[in-house]
């Protein structure tokens, strides 16, 4: 169930790049403390402005009250079936933690010796029942103010408060609220001074209109929520917070575990493995970066290199063993025999003996070419942006294979385009298959050049007895050769197979039911 979901989730991850998870990573954790710092003084902000809220509604319906219960106010005009625009006037909060000045704490009021407004007195004496029971329930502190900012409201404090600027400003008829520090704090956490909100009060200003006029101010202040009371009474949102927070870590750590860490840690144990001469070239991870997909690949690629490599030397190795020990073995005879009998030994003997050696070490000679011929081919890299004209070096080659008992007929397509590929190598390829065909028997062949798809094909046919088809595979095998007993040493089709490898061209043996055929395919440049 679980390896069906993995491979269920495998079939859609993303290709990620090692540089976006990292990115990823590093900006998430790089961001941590600033979003932890600017959520906190977020949600404090938060915090005071509901605060200054609440004492909005609660000065709007005070003010409303003293308003319809002044001596001599209109009376209150029901609302008109269609209101018309502006009629409901929201009021927004204004205070922020970070830009507003904090106040020294509001001062006593003044003494002045004059009476207050008796206007003012009759109203306060009025909702001295409703600012009690609303004071009760809110624990927020309302002080009425008359026209001149004396205070009127039954209380402790008598005296002029108007030079206040909240104060001020609300006798101009307009409200407003201030923060000032709170003179009775005391702190009760330990930590309770990371919290700029704990130790100040809003104080807010509202104006009580009758008419046109400014007939009184009601003063309200209240300590905001403190920023532990806030976060004890919201635990559960910030336990929910907490849990999404851990919960995207373990999925980053898991994305950097799946995407890097593990495919890393798994092809280093098959590096191990592979370079003890064992083990096994682990698939390639789906939900692994781009990048380590790629060394993954790259790690493939040089595992079957270094294996057919490996499997390369060993056949190598024992195929020269064999190769060389043949002649070895006939050259010692008969250097044995003309040792011991060369005395006793008749002149045409010795000549025998004398041309044995001789056709060995010609063997082991043109072997060791040979040899030589197939390393250079297997370690050919030619230049990049390499282009030759390939007509020149086919007519030599043809030219150069022509016997008497052996016709060769070539056929070029008319503006032949120039090859990706070196002109010596088409020369040296080219010879090698006339050759074979014309020590395989054949009498006649046929070279056909033409260009088309991006390509240039040359076909090399002959009349000879073909190849068979049990040999068909191993033909261009190093050291492979039906033709041993007349000299042959398995290597020339092998050479011409790495010489046109290193260009990115190719050649293959096509079927036929009489002679053989060879197909040489080389890019264009």
């Amino acid at each position: 169930m679980i390896e069906r979901l993995k491979d269920l989730i495998a079939g859609v991850w993303p290709r990620l790049r090692l540089r976006t998870i990292l990115f990823g990573v590093l900006l998430f954790a790089a961001a941590m403390p600033a979003i932890g710092a600017i959520s906190l003084r977020v949600y404090e902000n938060t915090l005071v402005r509901q605060t200054e809220a609440e004492l909005v509604a609660q000065g709007a319906a005070l003010a409303a009250v003293a308003a319809i219960n002044w001596p001599g106010a209109p009376a209150p005009l029901p609302r008109p079936a269609a209101p018309p625009e502006g009629y409901f006037r929201p009021e927004f909060t204004t205070i922020d933690l970070s830009r507003d000045p904090l106040l020294p704490e509001r001062p006593a009021p003044v003494a002045t010796g004059r009476a207050p407004d008796t206007e003012a007195l009759i109203v306060a004496r009025t909702m001295a029942p409703i600012i009690e029971r609303t004071v009760r329930t809110t624990a927020a502190a309302v002080v009425l103010l008359d026209r001149n900012g004396f205070v009127v409201s039954d209380s402790d404090e008598n005296g002029d408060l108007s030079a206040l600027p909240e104060v001020r400003t609300a006798l101009k008829g307009q409200p407003r609220t201030v923060l000032r520090r709170s003179g009775d704090f005391q702190a009760r956490y330990r930590f309770e001074w990371l919290s700029k909100a704990s130790g100040i009060r809003l104080h807010h200003a509202r104006p009580v209109v009758v008419g046109d006029k400014v007939v009184a101010v009601l003063l309200l202040s209240r300590s905001p929520r403190a920023l532990f009371r806030g976060l004890y009474e919201d635990r559960g949102k910030f336990a929910l917070a907490a849990a999404v927070i851990l919960g995207l870590l373990v999925v980053l750590s898991g994305l950097v575990s799946r995407g890097v860490t593990r495919p890393i840690e798994k092809l280093s144990r098959a590096s191990r493995e592979v370079a003890a001469g064992g083990g096994e070239v682990p698939r390639t991870p789906r939900t692994a970066a781009v990048e380590v997909r790629a060394l993954y690949e790259d790690f493939r690629a040089m595992a079957e290199r270094i294996e057919r490599r490996s499997g390369y030397l060993r056949d190598f190795a024992a195929a020269v063993s064999h190769e060389f020990k043949t002649p070895l073995a006939g050259i010692n005879g008969a250097v044995e025999l003309l040792q011991d009998h060369f005395e006793t030994m008749s002149a045409a003997d010795r000549r025998r003996f004398l041309d044995n050696i001789h056709g060995d070490s010609e063997r082991l000679s043109q072997l060791v070419t040979r040899l030589l011929d197939l390393a250079r081919a297997d370690m050919a890299t030619p230049a990049s942006g390499v282009t030759s004209d390939i007509a020149e070096p086919i007519r030599r080659a043809v030219d150069g294979e022509r016997r008497d008992d052996f016709r060769v007929t070539l056929t070029l397509a008319p503006e032949l385009p120039r090859a990706a590929t070196p002109a010596e190598t088409v020369e040296k390829v080219l010879v090698v298959l006339l050759q074979n065909s014309r020590q395989a028997g054949a009498r006649e062949a046929t070279v056909n050049v033409s260009a088309a798809a991006g390509e240039i094909e040359i076909l090399v046919a002959d009349d000879g007895p073909g190849v068979p088809v049990a040999d068909r595979q191993r033909l261009f095998d190093p050291f492979f050769t039906s033709r041993r007993a007349e000299g042959g040493t398995g290597l020339g089709l092998s050479i011409a197979r790495s010489l046109l490898a290193a260009s990115q061209a190719r050649i293959e043996l096509e079927a036929s039911a009489n002679g053989a055929v060879f197909r040489v395919n080389m890019p264009k440049a």
